[in-house]
């Protein structure tokens, strides 16, 4: 497992996060551990829309999509 060292905390951030954590019953190391893996497992919006982007790329040549859209039209002509 990893290590994470934070140096510099506001002193107001970290009266409330030991607060928080001691409310929470857990040790501060602890809240923060699980805060922070709650935080790593959830994307981000930009990990999002690139996800979203790689399942739009269409694997279907571009010839084939617009013989489909030429016959559809031609269907809706008769």
């Amino acid at each position: 497992m990893a290590t994470v060292q934070i140096r510099n905390l506001n002193d107001d951030a970290y009266a409330i996060l030991r607060r928080r954590a001691a409310d929470s019953g857990r040790s501060l190391q602890e809240y923060l551990r699980v805060r922070l893996e709650a935080e790593a497992a959830e994307p981000t919006v930009d990990e999002l829309l690139t996800d979203v982007r790689s399942k739009l790329t269409s694997e279907v040549p571009l010839d084939t999509i617009v013989g489909l859209i030429r016959e559809d039209r031609d269907h809706d002509r008769r």
